[in-house]
């Protein structure tokens, strides 16, 4: 790196100064997206997964923001600019939640940040590694969407989230595999629960109408 190349802020560096910035009064949406200088969607991608990775499911607040992630990851998946609907953007956050929110993502997205570099460039350059990472993103929302109270069903999709919007923030492509495989995992993990869901609908099945 020469003297001349920009140096990008660590993402938690800019958690912190959103934090500041917000500090004692409720935001927008769009303004909180404004204030990152362009990295706002992935930040809010970040934002909105890092609170689902405990095992404890939070299904009625899940499915909002599993749409939310849907349709950042629609856009993605599509090669488009992230957008979400005005009336999302006009929303405004309260700033209790703004403070403990960018607070906690700040202190949690310390670790990643001794693990995240720029590497393996071409997983970020070339288009179709973002449409990849895109349509993960955009599942990952459906399957956040499920209002299942069942562990790891929050966990497991927003962890896929979290180390793809990560990757994409620094351009880090080993970050980007570890999303697909984490995603890879997530898709295995739910169809053991519908292929356990099957079996116990054709026990319960025949228990109740069998011979």
């Amino acid at each position: 790196m020469t003297a001349a190349d920009p140096v990008l802020p660590r993402f938690s560096q800019d958690l912190r100064d959103l934090a500041q910035q917000f500090a004692g009064r409720p935001a927008r949406l769009s303004e909180i997206l404004t204030a990152t200088q362009g990295r706002g969607f992935y930040l809010l991608l970040l934002l909105i997964g890092l609170p689902f990775l405990t095992p404890i499911p939070l299904p009625g607040v899940s499915t909002l923001f599993g749409f939310v992630i849907l349709l950042i990851g629609t856009r993605l998946a599509l090669g488009q600019n992230p957008w979400l609907p005005e009336r999302l953007l006009q929303r405004e956050l309260p700033a209790r939640f703004i403070a403990r929110t960018l607070a906690t993502a700040s202190r949690v997205v310390r670790w990643l940040e001794f693990l995240l570099r720029p590497r393996l460039d071409f997983l970020h350059e070339h288009w179709i590694y973002r449409r990849i990472a895109g349509t993960l993103i955009m599942l990952s929302g459906i399957l956040l969407l499920l209002p299942l109270p069942i562990p790891l069903t929050n966990s497991l999709p927003a962890l896929s989230v979290v180390l793809l919007a990560a990757g994409a923030m620094e351009r880090d492509g080993l970050f980007f595999l570890a999303g697909c495989a984490m995603f890879t995992v997530t898709l295995a993990y739910f169809g053991l629960l519908a292929f356990g869901g099957v079996q116990l609908l054709e026990k319960l099945w025949q228990t109740g109408f069998g011979p």
